[in-house]
């Protein structure tokens, strides 16, 4: 039997590829065993019995309910390991394992109530579980929403004997848990957690495991349901797999004498936060880091009360997995009030550069921007210029200068808003697109947020794109040829800044004690064409292909088809606008074989569309259930290949007619 346990390390990633190219009968297990597939957080997978030809015989093997665990979003990516399926749902984030075969679900988990749970403004945001081994035996770690680590018994789903200690609260397990709230240096209530006064902190996505350390990620409150300064940062923590034992903590906000405390003007650092990790990260054991995405401090769209460009903000840092020292790290952007944050995992390949066989690491960002970097030494592969970009006209924002572009790849979405990109299908529906945005201040990538009763008597100004890569699309890559490809959407956001005592009114229960100046408001009037058409011109979503030993874009696609609400416009009958794509969030997966991709048809029919990785050319297409969330992925279980989309509350596995249980229910 072979089995492919892509959680080596990344430099073994072209190796693992060359292996997939046996015969496709040979592949009796090929696993999946991070969130991402691999720590490259790749989501390619060398399974390779699905083809071109034999597409169209997929057919649904299985469906997983998850409605008993009250799961809902469909965020979490299901790892396959040693014969199992693990992941989590629900707001509770139960941990399950399920049977790859049946979809039967073989054991679960589930911690206790706490108040720091009920609090989590991320409770259903699981992403999926982590993964290690001790003493041989595979363990299953989770982050729940209270902010507790966990280690889990793969086989039985019992607590892990000698990991960590125990919890002061009823019903917890004597082991097995670990409070991550002991180990951040705050003052705070084992039932209750941190005060509210002086922030919160909860999970999103879930640990990796390197080199035998377990590092935690964290979250908070979205930037943009804030209107309080103060709250606590989303420093860094690592962990002994073994023991739970506390080894490291990697402060995101420089305390003084640490690198980067002087982008921390006017002693900001010392009340507000956040800059969580709450994306997905990736890791090179080999090297021993591990990649951080960062997202910025506390308030989006206003940083008045953080003037400077305020370190590790918006940033990836490479840590070493042992110590949590800062290898090296860049900042993607400086003094971020944009809800910018980045939201995927970074990928690593190891391609072909004009320097030669490099170890590289790429970000997407919800810019529409790829920045890639020697992932040993941080140097970037291609040149990044710092832009002039305008300032701010909102009293006490001093926004940076400039901020970082990269030459090479080039924008795979839109960058800003300008009547040259708005609709233009005829002369009377551009006309209506431009008199649809006169009330807002259009601009380039990085335009400044405004104020309500602002001197321009503008409502707000359009930030675009508002995500054009996000947690709902991810990218992916295949190592065997050095291609990422990245799922994006184009979009908007047009929130005014209002007063923080305004802000203060939308929140129940808010973080901090201090209102701030401004913060982002709520509601009002958006930019709308007429006809309920996007204001910009298509295409609306799209794939681009990016070889990244060179930065040159392949191919790019739009995804699914054109709505029919679209197509069917009298005012377009007779014009060929051509495929515009649907406007959705497009989770991928990438096999030996195909890229895959789940959208609708023009008639809002789901399906999953098989594409030729070299061209974009579709080779297939089959209707499925529902469209997939969040992410998807493939493995090979018992000689036969699956795909597994997140349908909402569903995880549904598709497959060809051999992988289905026979009558008699043998496997």
């Amino acid at each position: 039997m072979i089995r492919m346990r892509q959680l080596l390390n990344t430099s073994a990633s072209l190796l693992l590829a060359s292996l997939a190219t046996v015969a496709s009968a040979q592949q009796d297990s090929v696993e999946w065993t991070t969130l991402g597939n691999d720590f490259a957080h790749t989501r390619f997978s060398p399974s390779q019995e699905i083809t071109a030809e034999n597409f169209g015989d997929l057919e649904v093997a299985w469906q997983w309910d998850g409605s008993s665990f009250q799961a809902q979003s469909g965020r979490s990516t299901p790892s396959y390991i040693n014969g199992r399926m693990y992941t989590v749902a629900g707001a509770r984030r139960h941990v399950v394992a399920i049977d790859p075969k049946t979809g039967e679900t073989i054991w679960s988990y589930r911690e206790p109530d706490t108040e720091r749970y009920q609090y989590s403004m991320r409770a259903d945001y699981g992403k999926g579980v982590g993964f290690g081994q001790v003493d041989g035996k595979d363990v299953i770690y989770i982050i729940s929403p209270g902010f507790f680590l966990t280690a889990l018994d793969a086989e039985t789903g019992a607590p892990l004997e000698g990991f960590g200690n125990p919890v002061p609260i009823d019903g917890f397990p004597d082991t097995g848990v670990v409070d991550l709230l002991a180990d951040l240096g705050h003052p705070y209530d084992p039932y209750k957690g941190i005060p509210l006064e002086r922030g919160y902190i909860t999970s999103s996505s879930p640990p990796l495991v390197v080199n035998d350390v377990v590092i935690v990620g964290n979250s908070a409150e979205q930037g943009y349901n804030q209107s309080r300064i103060e709250n606590v940062p989303g420093d860094m923590l690592g962990y002994d797999a073994r023991t739970g034992e506390f080894l490291w903590k990697f402060n995101v906000i420089p305390q003084p004498g640490e690198y980067g405390h002087e982008t921390w003007e006017n002693d900001a650092w010392q009340y507000t936060g956040d800059i969580s990790s709450w994306a997905p990260m990736s890791a090179d054991p080999e090297l021993g880091l591990i990649y951080i995405p960062t997202n910025g401090v506390t308030i989006d769209y206003y940083g008045g009360h953080h003037p400077g460009d305020n370190l590790y903000g918006t940033s990836l840092i490479a840590l070493d997995t042992r110590t949590g020292e800062r290898a090296w790290h860049f900042q993607i952007v400086h003094h971020d009030i944009w809800n910018f944050d980045l939201p995927t995992a970074p990928i690593l390949l190891d391609v072909n550069t004009e320097q030669g066989s490099t170890k590289i690491v790429a970000q997407p960002t919800k810019q529409g921007l790829v920045y890639t970097f020697n992932r040993e030494t941080g140097e970037p592969i291609w040149p990044i210029e710092e832009v002039p970009f305008p300032a701010s006209i909102v009293p006490g924002e001093q926004l940076a200068a400039t901020q970082p572009i990269p030459t090479k790849p080039a924008p795979f979405d839109m960058q800003g808003l300008s009547l040259d990109t708005l609709v233009d299908f005829t002369p009377e529906i551009r006309a209506q697109a431009i008199a649809a945005v006169a009330d807002y201040q259009l601009g380039p990538l990085f335009n400044p947020p405004i104020h309500r009763d602002n001197p321009l008597g503008k409502i707000s100004s359009m930030i675009c794109p508002s995500g054009a890569v996000n947690i709902t699309h991810p990218s992916v890559a295949d190592p065997t040829t050095g291609i990422l490809y990245v799922t994006s959407r184009s979009s908007c956001a047009a929130r005014p800044l209002v007063s923080g005592e305004e802000a203060d009114t939308y929140y129940d229960a808010p973080t901090g004690t201090t209102l701030s100046q401004y913060a982002a408001g709520r509601g009002g009037p958006t930019p709308r064409h007429p006809l309920g058409i996007p204001l910009w011109k298509p295409p609306y979503s799209r794939i681009t292909a990016i070889d990244m030993n060179t930065g040159e874009h392949l191919w790019m696609i739009p995804t699914g088809e054109t709505p029919a609400r679209i197509a069917n416009l009298p005012e377009l009958q007779g014009i060929d606008i051509g495929n515009t794509g649907t406007g959705n969030a497009v989770p991928m997966v990438a096999t030996a074989n195909l890229l895959l991709y789940s959208d609708v048809d023009g008639a809002g029919t789901p399906q999953l569309f098989a594409i030729d990785k070299a061209t974009g050319e579709e080779v297939g297409r089959v209707e499925v259930p529902a469209a997939s969330r969040y992410g998807m992925s493939s493995w090979t279980h018992d000689g036969h290949q699956y795909v597994i989309l997140q349908t909402g509350s569903t995880l549904t596995a598709m497959a060809m007619p051999g992988a289905a249980v026979d009558s008699s229910g043998a496997h």
